[in-house]
């Protein structure tokens, strides 16, 4: 139960990363399945898929990236491939975000750029400290985690090593 008091704040973040592949072999790889191909750790739980195929409404679950938070559901809230965009609305009790991707060809031949939007709601006092910290953990690197891993999953089709 929410105090009289509280306000519910919105942060966001965008960045571009430079993926060095062609927009038809790119754009796949931010599905909610396809993710496992260069995400370490990425394993969703499937709740509710339509029919046998990545579509909008699709439903899945992972675990949290902080201690003492619920497992999220994800929905994906908007799958147009014709466009090269996904939307990924992610929830707990205390927190609610999206995570946009826009996909376009770059500019030299094989690439591909991605714009990657975070945006943060808080549904309580908690959720809108938990918020700051994400997007800021988020962010550290300026999402270049992402291109290095894309990348590396593009030249070689393996996943970055950890260490």
């Amino acid at each position: 139960m929410q105090t009289a008091n509280f306000i519910a704040q919105r942060i966001a973040q965008s960045r571009r990363i430079k993926l060095n592949g062609p927009l038809h072999t790119v754009f796949p790889l931010f599905g909610p399945i396809t993710e496992k191909l260069w995400v370490q750790g990425w394993d969703p739980e499937i709740v509710y898929l339509n029919a046998k195929e990545i579509a909008e409404h699709m439903i899945f679950r992972t675990p949290p990236r902080f201690e003492n938070e619920p497992p999220y559901t994800w929905i994906l809230s908007k799958y147009a491939p014709e466009s090269a965009l996904v939307e990924y609305t992610i929830f707990t009790p205390d927190r609610l975000w999206t995570i946009t991707v826009q996909c376009e060809e770059g500019s030299a031949a094989q690439t591909t750029h991605a714009e990657i939007t975070y945006a943060f709601t808080g549904l309580s006092e908690l959720g809108n400290a938990m918020n700051e910290k994400a997007l800021h953990a988020m962010y550290a690197n300026d999402l270049k985690d992402w291109e290095e891993a894309i990348n590396h999953y593009l030249k070689t089709g393996e996943k970055v090593k950890q260490p």
